[in-house]
């Protein structure tokens, strides 16, 4: 088909570039590949595409939708090349684009050199060899002729010139093959199996990706609507992927895990099953942060069980019949955060799980059943507490257990509730024994950076606290407030507060807070934990944010402001003591102190890591699972400016701040995720 032909069709909608979630994310470097070789007559490859029913498909050109039912051809292998060209020919960016335009604004064209480029004034202002191809492709061969047949210079050339010209304009008319994948029978899940097997060596497609293109193909107006609940939530603390909201969507609309479930559903289905999980979800936070005090995405954990928790809702009319019920429900929820229950085999788990709620009659004793079978015991044990890092799962049980057990703060004795407003509502963790002097007694890092090491405070009190030895500033505030510090579940044998006996200390305290873990949740499945008072919507307080200690770690201070770069240049956030995981266990291997696993450019570039001072074997199974690792920030910069935003041998600061000129600057800056604070 020619590519003209398949730019109009994207136009009326016809051909739609799928709402995948990682949008576009090629950089200028793969977009003058591209150029060069279809201005060189060079192979660039087939497109893939997915013929699907819908109800309706809307009519971009016009605007409107086509209100009969019919087909739309989903571009499954090929969106950022066909993205790029629309971007270069049309001059603009396609409906629904999502990504940074950047990379296929401005591209010029050296009629001498026979180079691609983006433009640098420095170099071609004033010059009319460098051509635009976009007014190029616009204005036609006939616009640029009269300029160089004025100059006598180009006279001996200007043949040449204008045999170029004319092979840049007719890339319009290059013939793309298009391979179709058709038929009623055709589901979600085999389509992604025939795409990536396909495309084998590049970019994997999720189902989740796949469904969502095709309800965006019906209903455009849904990857907004979807977005729009996510902002919502995000603003509240809580982040979330669209990949998961879709999860909990397909539950509560089919009760199924699968997203082919969502073959057969409707538009207008679809879109009051989105707007009743919506309003679960609303529920489930409110009640999660409330009654547990998991008041953030960083300390929630467990995700996945929120889309059976939505169809349990829902099933009810969106309301928990009683209280014990809905305390059950926690008790069931905590469980599958502590033992990671959809950490490996996500689909199969939550659809044994749904199979289990599908009838109301006794459906949370057999949700727990479940559990009971595949753990044997739901017995919290002192080991369990043994894990290291903020991103370990008894990490949120910690958190869960100063909220809603009775922690106090040292210097103020109030009680450190998830009910405590304003400013004094957020809370820092804080190292019990300060991490510095514990190096310099001999501890390694993950000695150091245990979960019973940590406390939670809040930042006014762990300011006072700072680095004093803990056998200083326990016996002052045991003073102070008797009973204060003991409320943290810290063992009050004096001689654990000494640094020679920080291990028998770790020891006595993960007794206790396995005592404090199995009451709580023992009294909450029996429903005996005192109503809550009333607490503001968790929608609409003031966000909650855990920050880490008050004394700057220089490590963490040097991760944050690396990401704090990278989101600068309108790439992804990396993720922050980022967990390893075995694939089919979904156990911990190692973790990685900052981390893009799909990459700087989701699906075209390789896994990354930043590992600052980190053991040799660490290195090497970041290695053996594929990432690419950096040791140093400099060297991590510089792969990035090179290799993922493909800056040009002239200097950075007119690269990136005078990309275009100011007539052509269309991109708009991309909202942005806040760095975690954690």
């Amino acid at each position: 088909m020619r590519l003209t032909t398949i730019l109009d069709q994207i136009d009326m909608g016809s051909i739609a570039l799928p709402e995948f979630q990682r949008g576009y994310v090629w950089n200028r470097d793969q977009v003058r590949k591209l150029m060069t070789s279809l201005y060189k007559g060079h192979p660039v490859g087939s497109l893939l595409v997915w013929e699907t029913q819908t109800e309706q498909v809307t009519d971009h050109a016009r605007g409107e939708g086509n209100l009969s039912a019919g087909t739309v051809k989903l571009l499954l292998d090929g969106q950022q090349r066909i993205t790029s060209l629309y971007g270069i020919i049309k001059g603009k960016a396609p409906q629904f684009f999502d990504g940074n335009t950047q990379p296929f604004t401005g591209l010029y064209f050296n009629l001498e050199e026979e180079t691609f480029a983006f433009y640098m004034p420095t170099r071609m202002d004033g010059n009319a060899l460098w051509v635009s191809v976009t007014e190029l492709m616009h204005k036609g061969v006939g616009h640029f002729f009269p300029i160089l047949a004025t100059n006598p210079e180009f006279a001996p050339k200007l043949a040449d010139y204008a045999n170029r010209l004319t092979a840049i304009d007719n890339i319009k008319n290059r013939d793309f093959h298009i391979e179709e994948v058709s038929g009623k029978d055709k589901t979600v899940d085999e389509v992604v199996e025939i795409f990536n097997n396909v495309n084998s060596g590049g970019t994997k497609l999720s189902k989740g990706d796949l469904a969502l293109a095709r309800i965006c193909a019906a209903w455009p107006d849904a990857r907004d609507e979807l977005k729009g609940c996510l902002a919502k939530w995000s603003q509240a603390g809580f982040y979330f992927k669209l990949d998961w909201f879709l999860r909990c969507i397909t539950a509560v609309t089919t009760n199924e895990s699968l997203f082919s479930a969502l073959k057969d559903v409707s538009t207008e289905r679809f879109s009051k099953g989105l707007n009743d999980t919506d309003k679960s979800i609303d529920t489930l936070l409110n009640v999660v942060s409330s009654r547990l005090g998991l008041d953030h995405d960083r300390v929630l954990g467990g995700i996945y069980a929120f889309p059976l928790m939505s169809r349990y809702l829902d099933q009810r009319g969106g309301h928990f019949p009683n209280h014990q019920e809905r305390d059950q429900l926690l008790y069931w929820y905590i469980h599958t955060l502590l033992w990671g229950r959809y950490s490996g085999q996500t689909e199969s788990t939550l659809r044994k799980d749904l199979a289990a709620i599908d009838g109301r009659e006794g459906s949370l004793e057999r949700l727990i059943e479940l559990l009971r079978q595949d753990r044997g015991d739901l017995k919290i044990f002192p080991s369990d507490f043994g894990g290291w890092s903020k991103g370990n799962r008894f990490y949120p049980m910690l958190y869960l257990l100063t909220r809603v057990c009775g922690a106090r703060d040292w210097e103020d004795d109030i009680e450190l509730s998830q009910h405590m407003l304003g400013r004094l509502s957020s809370l820092e963790v804080h190292h019990i024994f300060p991490k510095s002097k514990l190096y310099r007694n001999g501890y390694e890092r993950a000695e150091v950076n245990v979960i019973a090491n940590f406390t939670f405070l809040t930042k006014e009190t762990n300011l006072i606290v700072s680095n004093q030895d803990p056998e200083k500033y326990f016996a002052h505030y045991e003073e102070k407030h008797p009973g204060t510090i003991a409320s943290h579940w810290i063992p009050m044998d004096k001689e654990l507060w000494k640094y020679e006996n920080y291990r028998e200390f770790l020891a006595a305290r993960r007794e206790l807070l396995a005592q404090a873990a199995n009451n709580f949740l023992n009294s909450l499945y029996i429903g005996t934990i005192p109503e809550s008072e009333a607490a503001p919507d968790v929608l609409e307080r003031e966000r909650i944010v855990v920050s880490d200690s008050a004394i700057a770690d220089p490590e963490e201070q040097i991760l944050q402001s690396c990401n704090q770069w990278i989101l600068e240049k309108q790439l992804p956030a990396g993720e922050l003591a980022y967990h390893l995981t075995e694939a089919e266990s979904g156990d911990v291997i190692t973790i990685l102190d900052l981390a893009w696993p799909d990459g700087l450019q989701p699906g075209y570039s390789q896994p990354v890591a930043l590992l600052l001072n980190e053991d040799s074997h660490i290195s090497e199974i970041a290695s053996q699972a594929a990432f690419r690792f950096f040791t140093d920030i400099d060297s991590f910069k510089a792969y990035v400016r090179k290799e993922i935003l493909a800056i040009e041998a002239a200097s950075e600061s007119e690269t990136e701040e005078s990309n275009i000129p100011s007539e052509r600057q269309s991109a708009e800056p991309q909202p942005e995720r806040p760095l975690a604070a954690v």
